[in-house]
């Protein structure tokens, strides 16, 4: 996410003024913002005059619905010239996607590790200190709970040490069950039957050990699976590394660790970690939610964030070099751009595994000496320069390089692909932001002549004393002001850098916690930008993943907890254009009376399976008006045969219908068989719907593809 637009590219509704603040609608997708019913917008937000207010409008909602729906008679003419002289190819890389460390969405989301605050650094340094979300079983006259900097781990030096009162025999004797502590994880840990989960612990004790390591139920009633660590006085003297896996009998969506003991002494335990073992490619990604990016099919993954890279103050700034090695030995940093902490479990290097698992190019985001609150003056700027030249050595230099050799230590000793760096995330308007990125630039570019630098300035200040290979844009606004923008780039210069649009989202009412108005106004924003490829390389939406136990931003695509997951509209939108990158664009005119809520794109992709060819008509109407389309087609050099072809459709009951937990398929695609496609047919479009016409074609000796 940025932190605030430029001037060019300023939303017509504005971003929240703290970037900590989440941007959440005052009503619920039920209830019609100004747009739909603009007689609301002044209305009382609570109470029993709310409460009869939202009623009537629930019911004007679904009056003005049935409605809409049965306008109909509107009538238009769609033409696409699929003539191999005015075809264009689109880039290769067109769509990709954006991850931001934001809503939990990789600490507790994306990377699959279980226990939350596995280093016991998320108190601070000093000690003892807080060890939240760690809770003590047991009472005070029982044991003592508390952190020291006793750890083995240079970078990490704060353990947990757990002083054992109490006794199986004696005067006092433990309670049933034990005493210890016990980590809920991240809203609970959703624990499957029959699945394996891997065991990480570090312990030590001058004291004989019978320490009990189990998953149970939140309440700790019910007991998943367990196993215990004995030793002698003599055999944890030492920090002893100590893995095992565990396996549960039953599923439970709600569990927790727990360690307990019934034996006096003192325990000291560190870099606690339970991983499924069934992960993506088995690199450590949940498989349910890393499935559904790789469904998108990206062709770029950039990382790690905007405000999270950047940082509220540059201490809390993501520092590549602290989050590659063992991860154990990894420090973690409070995310104060979010406001959580994160263990760096998902770090430099997993970014650049996802984005090869996903067949994606990564693009990193770098520090460029700029925090919300502060900035390196370019005569400093030398050490971050030199780091971030490190980090790109990191990912592609040889195996026996100076950093390449860490990389490989960790398992790849081949090169990650990396051809793409952002310097920064929207500080252009920053007083050092221009003198910092040359040396930025020129010192990449001695080295790495290959990669495309994006610069945060737009078009008009990028010039051959100020280069930039891409310029990145961001645009927020409602969904009206999105659909508008589908001619954002037609009048743009078409020399010079291309933009990457690597920010976009529908915000205010109607965008609610993702509705279906908001993913139309997006794919209208999406097809103007096909239609503009020749001026815009790439493009992601934001934000990408939400826990819906901790929602600092609204909308975002995919919406998940400790063990469901779904795809909001936008999420389903963003199908109907994953094929797009790198297939043939062609040129679309369209033809409707008194009627401007309509825009349309076609392309020509091949499917990689069984090498079809289709030629793909899409049509967005934003509008409450059906209409009934003339579609004719015009160069055609492939017969369009005469079965094979579908139609699919994105659309729902009220543009502001939103799906859930209890409906996650509520608005999702509906793909049907579409009889007797030709070159001239006609076909009826939904109000408020996105439509995709895939026409399959005649093989031919001679591609376009």
């Amino acid at each position: 996410m940025r932190r605030r637009p430029s001037p060019r590219t300023r939303p017509s509704s504005p971003r929240p003024n703290s970037i900590r603040r989440p941007l959440l609608p005052h009503t619920s997708s039920a209830v019609a913002d100004s747009r739909f019913f603009p007689w609301t917008q002044h209305w009382p937000r609570e109470g029993a005059v709310y409460r009869l207010h939202r009623a009537l409008v629930v019911l004007c909602a679904l009056c003005w619905t049935s409605s809409a729906r049965l306008v109909m008679g509107q009538t238009g003419q769609l033409s696409v010239d699929a003539s191999p002289q005015t075809a264009r190819k689109i880039p290769d890389k067109m769509f990709g996607i954006f991850f931001e460390e934001i809503n939990h969405a990789g600490a507790g989301g994306l990377w699959a590790e279980l226990v939350s605050n596995r280093g016991f650094e998320a108190g601070g340094p000093n000690t003892p200190s807080n060890i939240d979300p760690w809770f003590i079983i047991g009472n005070e006259s029982s044991i003592i709970v508390g952190t020291d900097r006793t750890s083995c781990f240079e970078r990490n030096p704060v353990a947990l040490r757990m002083e054992v009162l109490c006794d199986s025999k004696g005067t006092n004797v433990c309670p049933s069950g034990g005493v210890g502590v016990y980590n809920p994880g991240y809203w609970g840990m959703n624990i499957e039957r029959r699945k394996s989960y891997k065991v990480s612990l570090h312990i030590r004790s001058s004291d004989a050990v019978s320490l009990s390591v189990s998953l149970r139920s939140s309440d700790g009633l019910q007991k998943l699976a367990c196993h215990t660590i004995t030793g002698g006085k003599k055999q944890f003297t030492n920090w002893t590394k100590i893995e095992f896996h565990l396996k549960s009998s039953i599923n439970n969506t709600n569990s927790r660790l727990q360690f307990t003991t019934t034996k006096t002494g003192v325990i000291w335990l560190d870099q606690v970690s339970v991983m499924p073992s069934d992960t993506y490619m088995g690199h450590g990604f949940r498989k349910d939610l890393a499935s559904m990016l790789a469904d998108l099919k990206p062709q770029f993954l950039k990382f790690p964030g905007g405000n999270y890279a950047m940082g509220n103050y540059l201490r809390n700034a993501f520092q590549w070099g602290e989050t590659v090695g063992p991860w154990e030995e990894r420090p973690g940093h409070f995310n104060d751009a979010w406001g959580y902490w994160t263990d760096d479990g998902l770090g430099f290097f997993e970014f650049l595994q996802l984005a090869e698992d996903l067949g994606a190019s990564p693009v990193w985001v770098v520090n460029d000496g700029a925090s919300a609150n502060e900035e390196v003056s370019t005569s400093r700027i030398a050490s971050l320069v030199k780091d971030v030249v490190d980090g790109i050595e990191f990912a592609r230099g040889g195996p026996k390089t100076t950093w390449g050799s860490v990389r490989a230590a960790m398992g790849h000793p081949q090169p990650f692909k990396l051809d793409y760096v952002a310097i920064g995330n929207q500080e252009c308007w920053m007083l050092y932001y221009r003198g910092n990125y040359q040396k930025f630039y020129s010192a990449i570019k001695a080295s790495y002549p290959d990669i495309n630098i994006v610069s945060s300035c737009d078009k008009s200040t990028i010039s051959p004393s100020n280069p930039a290979d891409l310029y990145d844009v961001h645009v927020y606004a409602s969904s009206a002001n999105m659909f508008s923008r589908s001619s954002m780039f037609d009048n743009t210069p078409r020399s010079g850098p291309k933009a990457i649009v690597s920010e976009y989202a529908v915000t205010g009412n109607d965008a609610g916690k993702g509705t279906l108005v908001a993913a139309l106004a997006e794919a209208a924003f999406l097809v103007g930008l096909e239609k503009n490829s020749d001026v815009v390389e790439m493009a992601s939406c934001a934000p990408l993943f939400v826990n819906d136990n901790d929602r600092r931003w609204s909308p975002d695509a995919i919406v998940f907890n400790s063990w469901q997951h779904y795809g909001c509209p936008n999420y389903w939108m963003l199908h109907f254009f994953k094929d797009s990158s790198g297939a043939t664009f062609h040129p679309t005119a369209m033809q409707i009376s008194n009627y401007d809520q309509m825009v349309a794109s076609a392309i020509t992709w091949q499917n990689p399976k069984d090498k079809s060819t289709y030629l793909k008509i899409k049509v967005v109407n934003f509008g409450n008006k059906g209409v009934d389309l003339n579609i004719t087609i015009t160069g055609l050099g492939n017969a369009i045969k005469s079965s094979g072809s579908k139609k699919t459709v994105l659309t729902s009951s009220a543009p502001l219908d939103e799906n859930s937990f209890q409906q996650p398929e509520k608005v999702t695609p509906v793909s049907s068989l579409l009889a007797d496609a030709k070159q001239q047919m006609g076909v009826s479009v939904s109000s408020y719907s996105l439509t995709s016409f895939d026409l399959l074609l005649e093989p031919s000796k001679h591609s376009t593809i």
